[in-house]
């Protein structure tokens, strides 16, 4: 009888590496949710009130995370919370739907696709890391790549939003550098801490909507089912999955997947609208999909035969 060699095993690199893509395509589905954001707020939500929708997406949904886990902030996360959730929720939202009624979408989304070219920056100055020249370039082919795919001819600029617009990629990108620093509390899961920052963000819009907009005068059917889109799946699911990818992943390469957002943007626009692609945006979907997926390689670094912090052997 002959004897049957044991099926190989993976090694724990390929598990490992396994594991990360899987989180990865998981983590991507959050910015590809974000994406619906243009449509939904132009098609369905009361025009002239972005606050109000911000309002809306964030403070809802997180009520509803905090009653679900049951789980408050304690000690310095009541702090932390507070300040994550201004960046991610509350300057973001209300920066991000300032842009959205103000921009063509395609400016907007150019404009959020700077936000892994921030970040790439903000993990020198924020988490002390070398400056990833690799993904940093991959960041700037992808704005390019975004700018082919959904800038037109028509593309009108406004000074207020262009300053949204690139306000919200630098808050949001601040804000996704800290959570990467902080973490997430022992027992904590993605959920409550989407939860927390939401609740914060919310509470950071509601004066200012009270005040400076109020409550829509008609707010329809499709309206709510607008609202409950955002603040669902827009904001406690996709944030939850989106954090949970930032503790794992990262955190240069993550913000390179935000670049789903806009692509979805423009697919959904192409699908509601009947728009047709030609071939500049094709190639400029390609590059941006190309610099989406090499941002998350990182080039092997030069091994070397000495310790760190020693000189090297002349050659």
């Amino acid at each position: 009888m002959t004897a049957t060699a044991p099926p190989p095993t993976a090694t724990p690199a390929a598990v490992h590496g396994r594991q990360l893509a899987r989180r990865t395509a998981l983590t991507a589905l959050a910015p590809a949710v974000w994406g619906t954001t243009y449509v939904v707020t132009t098609e369905l939500l009361p025009a002239g009130h972005p606050l109000f929708a911000a309002l809306m997406r964030a403070l809802p949904a997180g009520i509803l995370a905090i009653l679900i886990t049951r789980t408050p902030p304690r000690g310095d996360w009541w702090w932390k919370a507070a300040v994550l959730g201004t960046l991610n929720i509350g300057i973001f939202f209300a920066l991000l739907f300032v842009t959205a009624e103000r921009l063509p979408g395609g400016v907007a989304a150019t404009l959020g696709a700077t936000q892994p070219i921030l970040v790439a920056f903000l993990v020198v100055a924020v988490l002390h890391e070398r400056l990833s020249r690799w993904r940093l370039a991959w960041g700037v082919v992808g704005v390019i790549g975004v700018g082919l795919v959904v800038l037109g001819p028509g593309a009108g600029l406004d000074v207020v939003g262009v300053l949204a617009g690139v306000g919200g990629a630098l808050s949001m990108g601040l804000g996704v550098v800290l959570t990467k620093r902080w973490g997430r509390p022992a027992g904590v899961s993605a959920l409550g801490l989407a939860g927390w920052q939401l609740t914060a963000g919310g509470l950071v819009l509601l004066v200012p909507t009270l005040v400076l907009e109020g409550v829509p005068a008609r707010v329809d059917g499709g309206a709510v089912a607008g609202y409950l889109w955002l603040g669902l799946v827009g904001g406690l699911l996709a944030y939850s999955v989106w954090f949970a990818g930032i503790r794992v992943l990262p955190v240069t390469a993550t913000a390179l997947l935000g670049l789903l957002s806009p692509l979805v943007a423009t697919g959904l626009g192409a699908v509601v609208l009947g728009e047709r692609f030609t071939a500049v945006q094709s190639l400029g979907l390609l590059l941006a999909l190309a610099a989406m997926l090499a941002g998350q390689l990182a080039p092997q670094r030069r091994r070397t035969s000495t310790p760190p912090r020693e000189p090297r052997s002349a050659e």
